[in-house]
Formats: structure tokens, C-alpha cells, sequence
């Protein structure tokens, strides 16, 4: 095998986010659900034998050691992999939204460089370098939605009815320490369980990570209004700055002005599930 070509690497929505304590270490603690939805970036891995890791980007401007990059060395170090790969990335996920973009490039990247350099890695060995490049790597890899708690690394396999959502992201970002950083963040919330939210999947909970995102973000509260006039009960995904809702099988959304907009659906499984066991 050469090379591996339209490789997707789907983003994904919070459906709530608790903070529900902090640890001695300054890491927060979290109940959220990460549902896979189709709105991918797609990525082309060619095989190359000079040990080279190299990235051409089709669309978007990435950073140099961006974490695409960053996860092709990192499986290159745990595997003693000699090949190297160029790797060319159609970015369509826009990045501090929330949306975890960046976390499942990586994710695919590990999945795709497993199976092209022939390296047989399971994939608890892949998750565990996938949480050193972040958090929401495991998620992706390990191909369900998830309830998830602890720090992030905590993953229930969760089964959700299909359904259509609309993405509103503003054209600011947001970085996510800001939002954890910040005085005013609410850490409390009360602990919650996965039969109280398969009550009420779709509409479960809130995210905590909102109220700080709108005073540093004034965009989103924008978007927030735009889908509440147009009779959506919207909240922010992840750290931001996208916020999404769920629609009707007929909603169309028309111009979102100011705002980049999508009509998606979820996934039931990551489409790159079983490529490692």
C-alpha cells in the first residue's frame, strides 16, 4: 500500500457540558456527551521512504507543527516506524469552534498511518498517544459517541436516535484556556447520570463553558439571538465559539448572515470505526 486517499475526520458536538469539580492539579473535572456529526475535513496520506513527515494544506493555512504533524511523529517515535508520509489536508472544519477539527485530523492521522505503514497498533495503543496530543483524540479514535467524564478520558459508548442539527460559528474563535481560565467560570454543577440524560438526549443539561464564552465573545450571543428568532433552541458546543440546535427534517436556514453555517446530521459510529482493534 502507497498511499491512502479521502480519509475523513469528522467533527463532533457537546450535547451538554458540566463542570462538576476541579483537581488538586488544576484539571477540571467534566460530564459531557460527544456525539459524532458529518461535518468532515478530508485528509490524503502518500507513503514516503525517506522517514519525512511533510503537509501540503488544500485549503486553510495551517501551523507548521500543527497536530496533524504532531501525531505522524508521535506514532513514528512508539512505533520505531523508518517511513515517513505526505499528508494533504481539505480543512472544512473551522477551527476554535468547539467542533474538535484539530483533535480528529490527529485521530484519523494516527488511524490512517497505522494502516499505511503496516504498523498493526491496537487501538488502546493508539489512544494512549492520542491523549498525550489531546484530550478529545481518544474520543475520536475510539469511534462511538460517548457519555465522558473524569478529565476526558473517560468514555461510555452511548447509542443516539438519528437527527439534523444547524452549526452557527461566528468569525471569531475562541481559545479554550481563556474559557477555563477565567474567575467567573462555574465548576459545581451537580453530578449527573446517563439515565437522566437519555430522558431527554437532545435537550439534557446546559454548557457551563457558555457564560464566560458570550463575555469574551460577544458573536457568540449574536448567533445565539439569530436562533432564537428564528424559534431554535440553541447552546454552544465544547469551549466555542459555534453553537448548534436541533431542527426539523424541513428547517431550512436560509442566509445566516454574518456567521458560517451548516446543516449536518450525526453519526451513528466514526467512519474510519474498526480500522484498529
Amino acid at each position: 500500500m502507497k498511499s491512502l486517499f479521502d480519509i475523513p475526520a469528522p467533527a463532533k458536538l457537546n450535547l451538554f457540558l458540566h463542570i462538576v469539580g476541579r483537581r488538586t492539579d488544576g484539571y477540571h473535572l467534566l460530564e459531557s456527551v460527544f456525539m459524532l456529526i458529518d461535518w468532515c475535513d478530508t485528509l490524503h496520506f502518500e507513503k514516503r521512504t525517506d522517514g519525512v513527515i511533510s503537509r501540503e494544506d488544500l485549503t486553510t493555512a495551517l501551523p507548521a507543527d500543527d497536530l496533524i504533524v504532531r501525531a505522524a511523529r508521535a506514532l513514528q517515535q512508539r512505533s520505531g516506524c523508518s517511513q515517513g508520509a505526505h499528508i494533504s489536508i481539505a480543512k472544512s472544519i473551522p477551527e476554535q469552534a468547539g467542533l474538535g477539527g484539530g483533535s480528529s485530523d490527529a485521530a484519523s492521522t494516527l488511524l490512517a498511518l497505522n494502516r499505511l505503514w503496516e504498523l498493526r497498533l491496537s487501538l488502546a495503543q493508539l489512544q494512549t498517544i492520542g491523549l498525550q496530543l489531546g484530550a478529545d483524540v481518544p474520543f475520536f479514535l475510539g469511534g462511538h459517541n460517548a457519555w465522558v467524564s473524569g478529565i476526558g478520558e473517560k468514555m461510555t459508548p452511548i447509542a443516539l436516535n438519528a437527527a439534523r442539527f444547524l452549526v452557527v460559528k461566528p468569525s471569531n474563535g475562541l481559545q479554550t484556556q481563556r474559557i477555563f481560565s477565567h474567575p467567573n467560570l462555574k465548576r459545581d454543577s451537580k453530578a449527573a447520570r446517563i439515565s437522566d440524560f437519555a430522558a431527554d438526549a437532545f435537550g439534557f443539561g446546559h454548557n457551563d463553558l457558555q457564560p464566560v464564552a458570550e463575555l469574551l465573545c460577544p458573536a457568540v450571543t449574536q448567533a445565539l439571538s439569530w436562533c432564537r428568532d428564528h424559534g431554535l433552541n440553541a447552546r454552544m458546543t465544547g469551549s466555542g465559539s459555534a453553537v448548534f440546535a436541533r431542527i426539523a427534517e424541513d428547517f431550512e436556514a436560509g442566509v445566516v448572515t454574518d456567521f458560517q453555517s451548516r446543516l449536518c446530521r450525526n453519526l451513528t459510529v466514526h467512519p474510519l470505526q474498526g480500522w484498529a482493534v
